[in-house]
This record gives C-alpha cells, structure tokens and sequence, in this order.
C-alpha cells in the first residue's frame, strides 16, 4: 500500500510542475485534463504526507519515553499520535478503493409496479414520492420523462431524470425488488398484503459514453393515449423507439411535440444501453470473485416495507430501521448511508485483499 502511495505522491508532483508549464495553460482541454488529476490526487496525497509526518513525531515521542523527566508527557503525546496514525491509515484505504467513474452523473430513475395489482400501483407511486421527496432535500432537480399511472391513484410505471451533484453516488444501490407488506384500504378483514415494485438506477448517459448508429433504430410514431392536451389522440407526438441489436424499446409520449418526446426517449435509450454494458463487465468481474451476495441486482429483493411494524428492513446488509413513515417522506439519509458503508466496505476489502495477495 504504500508503495501505491508514494507512486502517488510521485505523481501529484509531476503533474503540478505540468500544470505550471505556460504551454499546458494555454491548452484548455489538457490544462482542465490534469487540474482533474490533481484533484482527484490531492485527498489521497494530503492524507499520505500527513500520515508521514504523524509517523516522524510518533517516533520521536517514542524517543522521549526513555528520558523519566518527559515520561509522562512522552506518554500522552504517544497516545495521540497512534490514534492519529491508526485514523489515517484506515481513511487512506478507503481513499484508495476505486472510484466509480459514473459516481458524479445524474440518473435515470425507472419505478414499475409487480406482484399485486392496485396494490403494487399505489406502492409504485409512494416510492417515487419518496425519492422525490429526498431529492428535493438535497436540492436535486427531478424532471418526468414518462408517467403511466394505474387509474386509482397508482402507476404502472414512472421514468424521471434526477440532476444534481453525486446523484448515482447516492442512490445507485437502490435498484432492485422492493417488497411492502400492508393492509390496503380496500381491505376489509384487516388481511396484510405483500406487493413488489422494481426500481433501476441508471447513470445518464451522455453522446460520447454511447455510440448509436442510427440504421440501428427503428422510429415509430402514434398518438398520445394518456391524459393530456387537445392534441391526445389528434397528432403522432408519441414516439417509440426500437434499438434493433438489443430489442431494447423506449416510448415516450408526455410531450405535445414530437422532437421534445423523441429526445427524451434517446436520453433513456442511451442510459438503458450504457447500463447494459455495464452490467456485462460487472458480470465479467462476478464470474472472478469466490462469491458475491448482494450485488444491487435488480432482479433481487433488496428491501421490505412493513407498515404494521412501521419498519424497513435492507436484506443485502441485514439492516433495519423503524422510522418507515419518516423514510417515506423523503428522509432516506439512514438508509442510503447503511447501503454506501457495506458496500463500500466490501470494496475496500477487496482492495485489502488484492494488495495482500500483491505483497
């Protein structure tokens, strides 16, 4: 590791005396290419020297142990500057485990009613309120690309773009099954109900992550059929579009013009298709790991939203909270935080574990 470190602390260096060269100033894209670097860098770089100079005074208070005039206070100053050393050895690990480069991207956020009928409907659309609601905490930007709803307060499915600072950072370990376990209102024998609805988290993907040939697309246009303006069922706006290679489909018809509906479904056509291929290099890495248990899978029942018991349960980090009514609303901080520790743990042990095995 701290060879890794010191290659680092090389490098930082290097890449300042660059930055400092008028003729990489006077180059916009290299000079902002590297001023990322050292971004990227200085964490890790500020950590490492200060570990290095914690290292030097804990030597020489180690020293000082040995005169009985400054024992006492030799002791105290040890004290400190092992809790101090043992601190930044454990945060330098985690700045090391590999960031995920989608971190910083908006996303595309798909909610789709499952098992349950009205029941999953209505579950489908608390949980996009609920999302909604902690965007708007984090003063993020949510805009509805596509809404369907169920006709009884419910949605079949809702796709919106959420814009923001680290918004993927945040919310990328909430795809997957969710399960909610209550009794609806049409209910009359007090019976709990068990309803799903899938969640998928993609990172908005721009022009230059994905490459579409445009023989690839098959562009279909039809009426709007939902609610809406005069023009519903008067003019082809809604369009659909069929990626040919994939078979992937993505209608989009909220919008009265035909351009608007058609860039909108292009944005969630390149966000499916960069998650694909995501999702193909992630199943490469899988296939090398001994064992890998809850991974974010979509196809996996993550969480269960129990409403008589007014708990969330997290099965891929066995973690439970009671503040179900709270969460609903938009404070998801607990349970977003729960999720980004374990897995970012997993991570490190990861990293750990490689570097081990390098030594």
């Amino acid at each position: 590791m701290f060879d890794k470190l010191t290659a680092i602390d090389a490098k930082y260096q290097q890449t300042m005396s660059e930055v400092a060269d008028p003729a990489v100033q006077a180059d916009t894209t290299k000079f902002r290419a590297l001023s990322k670097a050292l971004s990227d860098m200085q964490p890790v770089v500020d950590a490492f020297r200060e570990y290095k100079t914690v290292v030097a005074d804990l030597a020489a208070a180690e020293e000082l142990l040995k005169d009985p005039d400054m024992r006492e206070l030799a002791e105290d100053e040890v004290a400190t500057l092992t809790a101090r050393r043992d601190a930044l050895v454990s945060q330098i690990k985690i700045l090391l485990v590999p960031k995920d480069p989608n971190d910083e991207k908006n996303v595309i956020l798909e909610i789709r009613a499952g098992a349950g009928g009205d029941e999953a409907a209505l579950f489908a659309s608390d949980l996009f309120r609920m999302y909604t609601r902690y965007a708007e905490r984090q003063g993020w930007k949510v805009d509805v690309l596509n809404m369907s709803d169920s006709g009884g307060g419910g949605l079949k499915e809702v796709t919106a773009v959420i814009e923001g600072r680290g918004v993927y950072s945040r919310l990328k370990y909430e795809s997957g099954v969710h399960r909610v376990q209550r009794v609806p209102a049409t209910e009359a024998s007090g019976r709990i109900h068990t309803s799903t609805a899938t969640v998928a988290v993609l990172p908005e993907a721009e022009e230059v992550d994905v490459k579409i040939d445009a023989k690839d697309l098959r562009i279909d246009t039809f009426c709007s059929s939902g609610p809406g303006g005069q023009s519903v069922n008067t003019t082809y706006s809604a369009v659909r579009i069929t990626h040919i290679p994939t078979g992937v489909v993505v209608s989009q018809q909220d919008e009265k013009s035909q351009v608007k509906n058609r860039a909108k479904a292009m944005k969630v056509l390149r966000s499916r298709l960069y998650d694909m291929e995501m999702q193909k290099q992630q199943d490469a890495i899988a296939r090398d790991r001994r064992t890998q248990v809850g991974t974010g899978d979509r196809s996996e029942k993550i969480r269960t939203y129990n409403f008589r018991e007014n708990r969330i349960t997290d099965h891929r980090i066995g973690f439970t909270m009671h503040q179900l009514t709270l969460a609903l609303d938009g404070d998801l901080s607990e349970l977003i935080d729960a999720a980004v520790t374990h897995f970012t743990a997993a991570k490190l042990k990861d990293v750990t574990e490689a570097g081990d095995t390098a030594a």
